[in-house]
């Protein structure tokens, strides 16, 4: 009897209530038991604390337009775990993530009576990315890291390329409470000889590059290996130009903010590297898959006049770049927020980098579950002129239906919201 889709789910989605435990051992276990798909890929391992999916999506794209058969392993998911494994850009089918699902769970099994310890719901999921590229024999999978680095169950390939997009401070409480320590965990995905392209600065890229050395692992870094010079910006395009040496090219993404040059010449970067080994990647195709890339959740525009953004960013250096794309895009315009949060977050950090003392801010709840915080404690934690409200459907009508054509209505605060959101089709 084959796993049908639904049962598939249900049982990724059980997995959950074992936690996030960093640790390679189980993930050892059960790849081990699955015949090591992982070696059987060629991969690019990327890590950081904003702009690891980014990263993802223009390498995916880069690489599928110069022909290459592509996976890529991302998360978390806005509505289906579908989302997180994709091929060629297209998320896996239901079909597929059954038969997946099915012999994952059948190496699980066996992993546990042969007295391995439970691996977590990310684990499996890892696992079955894996299996499935492997079965698909793709060129390159592009490999997203879930937590930290040195202790994430993607740490176990040895990729072609590392990238380590930032260093920011986040998940302290398990990464550690510095940026060197959490630029360690970040880190910890070099591996002996493998280059690693890197866009931190400062005492994250002091840790970084003394973990390359000791790797003797060819180090990347944005500013002084490579560079870019934005050109044009607005919501709709971006064009810079990016230099590496004496080359130098002039490109055009269609992810709005600063930021996302950055991410861009990371990407970018890493592709010439993997150019170095594998010549058919042109810079033609380069460029156009530079130009194809669309990441969802990250200042994604869903409707103009009035303008509505939806933005996942969750931490104090994610809101900072909502708030510059903002500031640089909307200079003029009334902002009017649906603002949903997780607890654990740092609430007040981000509302200071985040609003106004003139915008408007209805709070919701993020999503069901006991890790959101509710709205009416949120709207006091903001010391703003925050309304709370108990329906996300009925606090966007409410924007919506107050902003005039020139104004903007973001919907942000988590990514848990954005899935919220989507879920519930009002992203159409």
């Amino acid at each position: 009897q084959t796993m049908e889709y639904s049962a598939a789910v249900t049982y990724v989605e059980s997995l959950g209530k074992f936690g996030i435990h960093l640790g390679m051992e189980r993930i050892q276990g059960l790849t081990a038991l699955l015949d090591h798909p992982e070696r059987k890929i060629r991969t690019i391992h990327v890590t950081g604390t904003n702009g690891k999916g980014s990263v993802t999506t223009f390498l995916a794209n880069m690489l599928q337009q110069a022909g290459k058969k592509v996976g890529s392993y991302t998360s978390p998911h806005f509505v289906r775990y579908n989302e997180r494994i994709c091929l060629n850009g297209e998320e896996i089918s239901n079909e597929d993530f059954a038969a997946v699902t099915e012999r994952t769970k059948a190496a699980l099994d066996r992993f546990l009576a042969e007295g391995g310890e439970q691996p977590t719901q990310f684990e499996f999921i890892t696992a079955m990315a894996f299996l499935y590229f492997a079965e698909k024999q793709v060129d390159y999978a592009v490999i997203e890291v879930g937590m930290g680095g040195l202790w994430d169950s993607t740490n176990i390939i040895t990729p072609e390329v590392s990238v380590i997009t930032n260093v920011t401070l986040e998940h302290t409480d398990r990464l550690g409470k510095t940026i060197e320590a959490i630029a360690a965990q970040k880190a910890g995905i070099i591996k002996p000889g493998v280059p690693v392209v890197t866009e931190a600065e400062g005492k994250a890229l002091e840790v970084i590059r003394g973990t390359a050395e000791a790797s003797h692992a060819p180090l990347y870094v944005y500013g002084d290996d490579f560079s870019t010079e934005e050109l044009t910006s607005s919501m709709d395009a971006q064009t810079f130009l990016y230099r590496m040496g004496e080359k130098e090219m002039e490109v055009t993404i269609h992810l709005p903010g600063e930021h996302q040059i950055l991410n861009g010449a990371a990407a970018l970067a890493a592709a010439e590297i993997l150019r170095e080994k594998d010549g058919s990647i042109d810079e033609a195709a380069m460029l156009r898959g530079m130009d194809a890339a669309r990441w969802p959740g990250r200042l994604e525009r869903i409707h103009r006049n009035p303008d509505i953004i939806l933005d996942g960013a969750h931490n104090p250096s994610g809101v900072t770049v909502l708030r510059k794309a903002l500031d640089e895009y909307y200079p003029g315009a009334r902002r009017i927020y649906v603002f949903g949060m997780m607890a654990d977050k740092d609430v007040s950090q981000v509302s200071e980098i985040l609003f106004r003392p003139e915008d408007t801010i209805y709070t919701v709840l993020a999503h069901e579950g006991d890790r959101s915080e509710k709205p009416e404690k949120l709207a006091r934690r903001l010391h703003k002129n925050a309304v709370p409200m108990d329906d996300l459907t009925a606090a966007y009508r409410r924007a919506v239906q107050e902003a005039g054509p020139e104004d903007v209505v973001i919907v942000c605060g988590s990514l848990y919201l954005i899935g919220t959101f989507k879920e519930l089709g009002l992203d159409r």
